[in-house]
């Protein structure tokens, strides 16, 4: 995490919808450094560890409910120093309970059964898919309020002896390991390829396995809106004149078609848009507007050959056979911790140069 930057975020582009998942690393340390291993989900359902760089005695281990704060869902346990020692760290989360371990040693349970909120009638409880998350962020800047550089120990440092030495504050990731569990019972699936969510609710009970494809149309695509296309590729397929067409391209400058970037990006299925090209992207969707995450990769723009996602990787991680039929998931999961922990090693071995 180098000065004037907002941090480092490293993330799965795949989900897991209950599962073992463990890291072990050294944290940074320093004032207003932060360390965090997180798995968050598309409606901020959240279970974490996070490591203040001023206490190096203790993991905060938290959890939190479409974002809702609260406070009282935090609990620190006690580690030897997380900067010099190398522990892994392990979430284990299932419909029932999440369990909390260091080192192979249970540290903490939170039931489902305990999260119960009788006024909203609903468990508040992290219960949908989520991606795996590791990330280097300085809470102690002057920017934050004044509760979250108090928590984080003030504010950072930027002439520490780590920066004067290295030029960045720094954790060092040694492994991530993953696996998946099952569905929950009941799990509505008619597919293999995506997670949908077909109520605003954002609760369990409204997640389902589809084949719906995660592929965007383009960068100006969402989950809502996946056929969004750019106003030159629109304009031009609906008319050949050259005034059209020209027009059309003039507006195209216009849009960020990379988010913060007006007028750059790649264009419809990875070229920009031109009069005359065949957009033949994805573009399904969901009439109902419904969003859709993918259990093997995030939504994102691509070209038409990578409409034929697969790999699902839900399931039970080893066993040949599975309720939901998801007989390759130990296949995929080993791909996905061993891509992980590729980009994790080759960004320690860089950091170590």
């Amino acid at each position: 995490m180098a000065p004037d930057s907002v941090g480092t975020l490293l993330a799965s582009a795949a989900y897991v919808w209950y599962g073992k998942i463990s890291t072990t690393l050294k944290t940074s340390r320093g004032k207003g450094v932060v360390t965090a291993f997180i798995l968050l989900s598309d409606v901020k359902d959240e279970i974490d560890y996070e490591f203040v760089g001023v206490d190096l005695e203790n993991a905060q281990s938290n959890y939190y409910f479409q974002g809702i704060t609260d406070y009282d869902n935090g609990q620190n346990i006690s580690v030897s120093d997380t900067f010099q020692n190398y522990h892994t760290y392990e979430i284990d989360w299932t419909p029932d309970q999440i369990t909390w371990s260091i080192d192979g040693q249970v540290k903490r349970t939170k039931k489902k059964s305990d999260t119960w909120n009788s006024t909203a009638n609903r468990y508040d409880y992290p219960q949908t898919p989520a991606r795996i998350q590791l990330s280097l962020w300085p809470a102690g800047l002057s920017s934050n309020g004044n509760g979250t550089v108090e928590w984080a120990g003030g504010l950072v440092d930027w002439s520490s002896q780590d920066i004067k030495n290295n030029g960045y504050y720094y954790a060092s990731i040694n492994e991530v390991k993953v696996q998946c569990y099952d569905p929950p019972s009941g799990a509505k699936s008619s597919g293999s390829t995506s997670y949908v969510y077909t109520a605003n609710a954002g609760t369990n009970d409204t997640v389902a396995i589809t084949s719906k494809s995660t592929v965007l149309k383009s960068l100006l695509g969402s989950g809502t809106n996946m056929s969004a296309d750019y106003p030159s590729a629109a304009s031009s397929s609906s008319s050949g004149s050259k005034t059209a067409s020209s027009s059309a391209a003039a507006s195209s400058t216009e849009v960020a078609t990379v988010p913060g970037l007006t007028g750059a990006g790649p264009g419809t299925d990875g070229q920009r848009g031109a009069s005359g090209s065949s957009n033949s992207g994805s573009g399904s969707g969901s009439g109902s507007g419904s969003n859709s995450v993918a259990p093997n990769g995030a939504s994102s723009a691509a070209t038409s050959s990578a409409t034929g996602v697969g790999g699902f990787s839900q399931g039970n991680g080893g066993s040949s056979t599975s309720a939901q039929g998801n007989t390759a998931s130990s296949k995929s999961e080993r791909v996905l911790q061993g891509s992980l922990v590729a980009l994790l090693v080759a960004i320690v071995s860089m950091l170590a140069m």
